[in-house]
């Protein structure tokens, strides 16, 4: 186990470098949106190149930072289901929604992908449009965007794996720059998440 969760640190680790780092383009972005307006209006100067820059970046940050977003629990949930249940209980649907979901999806839009990037490579294909981008680059952005997002699934196996055999307190990883109010109310809904279950146990007969 110690050297799984090895593993998991060292993809941790890539995809929090990964995330940060791909999260200044939305200022890139913003900047050359700005200044593609500012030209065009002020100067009447454009370029398709300047439009389809803006959502390479958009792309790149959507497909490099989703694993990131992964590593810090932030996908979205059904709360209001599963802030009724136990941490152990999440956990194994997190497990079964890995493996049976996440995990085959990535792997199918990598196996389907690659090829159109390999084909646009050696062909060197071009925007159709006038003064337009290169087009290998952002079709390159989604083998290894999937790729990226089911390492970051196999880190949290990992994790939820050993929470489950109580080699961990958590079933994921714990960012200390999280605001000291969302740690509380994140306890607080926590232990009233495990309250609840053990009142409906109580009121079945079963044990808490």
């Amino acid at each position: 186990m110690a050297a799984l969760l090895a593993v998991c640190r060292a993809i941790d680790r890539l995809n929090e470098w990964i995330g940060k780092s791909a999260g200044w383009l939305i200022l890139a972005a913003v900047l050359i949106s700005a200044g593609n307006a500012i030209m065009r209006k002020a100067f009447d100067i454009g370029s398709n190149a300047y439009l389809e820059i803006q959502w390479y970046l958009f792309a790149t940050v959507f497909m490099l930072g989703a694993g990131y977003v992964f590593l810090r629990n932030a996908h979205v949930r059904i709360d209001f289901i599963s802030t009724k249940l136990s941490r152990r209980t999440n956990a194994i649907i997190d497990i079964l929604g890995m493996v049976f979901f996440t995990i085959p999806l990535c792997v199918i839009f990598i196996y389907l992908s690659w090829p159109v990037f390999e084909r646009a490579w050696v062909s060197g294909e071009m925007s159709q449009n006038a003064g337009g981008l290169i087009r290998w680059p952002v079709l390159l952005l989604i083998p290894v965007g999937f790729g990226l997002l089911a390492l970051q699934c196999l880190s949290e196996l990992i994790k939820r794996g050993a929470f489950l055999a109580g080699k961990r307190l958590h079933p994921f990883t714990e960012f200390e720059d999280k605001l000291e109010e969302q740690k509380f109310a994140e306890t607080l809904a926590a232990e009233a998440a495990e309250r609840e279950r053990q009142r409906q146990a109580a009121s079945r007969g079963g044990q808490p």
